[in-house]
């Protein structure tokens, strides 16, 4: 039986082999802390006072997911100690592919009243973005899952008072079965009557084949304009509700296809599928992106429900 450990720095060795900077310095928060300060002074061109940075590292951690997602995805503002003002981004906005990857494990969050460590977690440009919880194989990835819910339901959890709010993802594996969902509010983020974690996905390739195995599913969602593209382009924050959303695979696939359909003028087409499989999402998301081609004047979409 392949231990925990093994298949913990099996996947470490794996992003390492796809580009990710192994940081086996950061294991706590200080250092965690540190590390984002340096990533965002270089990433902003500007040079923080250490109680200027101390102000924006309270002003930007908030146990509220979904505000810290929206902090994550736009430009914000920061007045500095002389009264200048600062126009910041968190990550490289405009294309995610330039920022800073780098993967940490066993990293501890101590606070008043929890002793959490992490498995694996990936930052962008210093921000834990994606947490990666493992079991041994022939171990069911639910006990990762329900890890990750008890971590979160712990009064003064990590999630809530340090970088860790912005977490976007979590991936689950016994190495041969991976599964991954959004972080949301805890109203969004707990187990239903007959115990099974909603919505959980697992990943699959253009022809629905399933990706489970650790290694194919790394090589496949891991690499960094992947991963870089799925947060930015392909979750969705939903406003009036306050939660996040990860769009399945096939719908991320049926998007790319019709802004490629659009970019080759390869005529109108059509979305069809059953009833609950997300057509309206995949509608709205396409609609967004193709508002951003210059040569498109008006994007219109249209539903027809067959009863």
């Amino acid at each position: 039986m392949t231990k925990e450990n093994q298949i913990e720095q099996s996947l470490i060795n794996k992003l390492t082999d796809l580009k990710y900077t192994n940081r086996p310095d950061i294991k706590d928060r200080f250092s965690l802390e540190q590390n984002f300060r340096e990533k965002f002074e270089l990433l902003n061109r500007v040079r923080l006072s250490n109680s200027e940075f101390a102000r924006l590292r309270d002003e930007i951690i908030t146990p509220d997911v979904f505000a810290a997602s929206k902090t994550l995805r736009e430009k914000n503002y920061f007045q500095r100690e002389d009264g200048t003002p600062l126009h910041y981004t968190l990550v490289n906005i405009k294309d995610w592919c330039k920022n800073d990857f780098e993967v940490i494990n066993q990293l501890r969050i101590n606070t008043e009243n929890s002793n959490h460590r992490y498995d694996v977690v990936i930052l962008i440009n210093g921000l834990p973005i994606v947490q990666i919880e493992l079991k041994g194989v022939g171990i069911s990835p639910r006990q990762a899952m329900q890890q990750i819910v008890d971590y979160k339901n712990d009064a003064g959890n990590g999630y809530t008072n340090s970088l860790m709010c912005f977490m976007q993802l979590f991936i689950v594996s016994n190495q041969s079965n991976t599964y991954y969902f959004a972080n949301n509010k805890n109203q969004h983020f707990q187990f239903n009557a007959d115990e099974q974690f909603l919505p959980v996905y697992q990943l699959a390739d253009e022809e629905n084949k399933k990706i489970t195995h650790l290694d194919s599913f790394s090589d496949k969602f891991l690499t960094k304009c992947t991963l870089g593209e799925l947060i930015s382009k392909y979750m969705v924050l939903v406003e009036s509700e306050q939660k996040l959303l990860v769009m399945r695979p096939y719908q991320i696939y049926a998007v790319k296809n019709i802004v490629d359909c659009i970019n080759q003028n390869r005529g109108n087409g059509y979305i069809w599928h059953t009833t609950g499989s997300g057509k309206t999402l995949t509608s709205f998301k396409a609609s967004t992106l193709l508002k951003k081609i210059q040569i498109l004047k008006n994007v219109c979409l249209w539903w027809i429900e067959k009863i």
